[in-house]
C-alpha cells in the first residue's frame, strides 16, 4: 500500500567508546569537523545550511555519557559517509576509541498516526524562551498545561513539514509533566519541564524538539514497542484520523495544522551577527520554537498562532568581526567549552 505521505529516511547511531564521554554536543561537532573537514557533514554542523534546513538534519547527543547521532533526510548519507573512518575522537586533552556502533534505521517514521503514543523526555524539554515564558507565568493553572500541548503540536507540525509532510489532519497532544513550574536553564531564561507526552505523530528515537535541541535539549525516547509499526495492518497508510473514542479524554489538546503559521527563513547575512533582541511577534527563532499569539482554549483547535521573525543565535560573542560569526565553527566551540 503507498503511502499519501513521503517517506522519510531516518538513522540513530550510538558510538561506543573505551571510557565514558563527558563532552558536550558542541565539542563532539567541533571534533568531527576537523576530522571530516572535506566531507558533507561538516556544512550540515557548521550552520551553513541553516537557512536552507531550519530544522537541523543532524543531531548530535551526550546521553549516559555516550555519543549519539541522530540524522533524517538529506542528514542520513553524511552520517553514514563517515561511520567506516569513525574509529577515534581526539578532543586533544582525551581521544576516545570507538569500539563499536549501533544503528537504527528508519525509512517509515516521521508520519501521521491514527493513535496516540507515548514519549518520554530523556532531556529537559524547553518549551519557553524569553517571550512565550512572559505569557506562560500571567495564565492561570488550568490555562498553562493547554498551552504547553499547543506550544508543542505546533513544533511537531514545524517538523513534519520541514520533512516535506503537510498534514491533511489535526495533530493532538497530551503532556504529562512532573510539575507545571519551569526549570531555568541557560542564560536565555528558558523554561524546561520533566515528563512525557502523547501525540498521533511517529518520531524518532533521541530527535529533539522545542529549544537548545542543538545542545542536546527536549530529546525524545519512544515508550512503545517499534515492532507494532512493522506488523501488516496495524498502522494503515490510508487512516490518519484520530479515534473518535480519544477526543472524549478532557486532557487530549487539538492543533489545527491549517491555523499553524509558517516561519520565514531569516537573511544569511544577519543571522549570526550581533543584535539587541527584539520583542517581535516571532514563529521561529534559532531553536524553532513556536507561539502561539493567544491563550489556548481547551478542547478547541487553535484559533490565531503567532506571526514570523528571523531566527538567529541566542549566544552573543564578546567581540564583533567584519565576517559573519560561525557560532558552530570549531573556533567557537573552543571559547565556549574548554577543549
Amino acid at each position: 500500500m503507498s503511502s499519501k505521505y513521503p517517506k522519510v529516511h531516518t538513522i540513530t547511531v550510538r558510538l561506543i567508546t573505551d571510557k565514558p564521554v563527558r563532552k558536550t554536543p558542541y565539542q563532539v561537532k567541533g571534533v568531527l569537523m576537523r576530522k571530516f573537514n572535506d566531507k558533507e557533514i561538516v556544512p550540515m554542523l557548521d550552520g551553513t545550511y541553516r537557512d536552507k534546513f531550519l530544522y537541523p538534519r543532524i543531531q548530535v547527543k551526550i546521553l549516559n555519557e555516550q555519543i549519539h547521532f541522530v540524522a533524517t533526510a538529506e542528514g542520513v548519507n553524511p552520517i553514514k559517509d563517515i561511520l567506516s573512518n569513525l574509529d577515534a575522537l581526539d578532543f586533544g586533552n582525551i581521544t576516545f576509541e570507538v569500539t563499536d556502533t549501533e544503528i537504527e534505521e528508519e525509512k517509515d517514521y516521521l508520519k501521521p498516526l491514527s493513535k496516540l503514543i507515548s514519549y518520554r523526555f530523556v532531556t529537559p524539554w524547553i518549551a519557553l524562551n524569553q517571550a512565550t515564558g512572559n505569557r506562560y507565568r500571567n495564565l492561570k493553572n488550568e490555562e498553562r498545561t493547554d498551552y504547553l500541548n499547543n506550544l508543542l503540536g505546533q513544533n511537531i507540525v514545524f517538523i513534519s513539514r520541514e520533512m516535506g509532510i503537510e498534514l491533511e489532519n489535526n495533530i493532538f497532544t497530551k503532556v504529562k509533566l512532573s510539575s507545571l513550574f519551569p526549570k531555568n536553564i541557560d542564560e536565555n531564561n528558558w523554561g524546561a519541564f520533566d515528563g512525557e507526552f502523547e501525540t498521533n505523530f511517529l518520531l524518532p528515537n533521541y530527535i529533539g524538539i522545542g529549544n537548545g535541541i542543538t545542545r542536546g535539549y527536549g530529546t525524545i525516547l519512544g515508550l512503545f514497542e517499534p515492532d507494532i509499526f512493522s506488523k501488516k495492518g496495524e498502522i494503515s497508510d490510508e487512516k490518519t484520523e484520530l479515534d473518535l473514542e480519544l477526543l472524549d479524554d478532557p486532557e487530549i489538546h487539538e492543533i489545527d495544522v491549517q491555523k499553524v503559521p509558517r516561519p520565514k527563513k531569516s537573511n544569511a547575512k544577519s543571522k549570526f551577527r550581533k543584535k539587541k533582541p527584539k520583542r517581535s511577534k516571532k514563529v521561529l527563532s534559532e531553536e524553532f520554537d513556536i507561539e502561539s499569539d493567544e491563550r489556548p482554549k481547551r478542547k478547541k483547535p487553535l484559533r490565531q498562532a503567532g506571526k514570523s521573525t528571523k531566527h538567529g543565535k541566542s549566544n552573543k560573542p564578546k567581540k564583533s568581526s567584519e565576517n559573519e560569526i560561525n557560532f558552530n565553527s570549531e573556533e567557537y566551540h573552543k571559547k565556549q567549552h574548554s577543549f
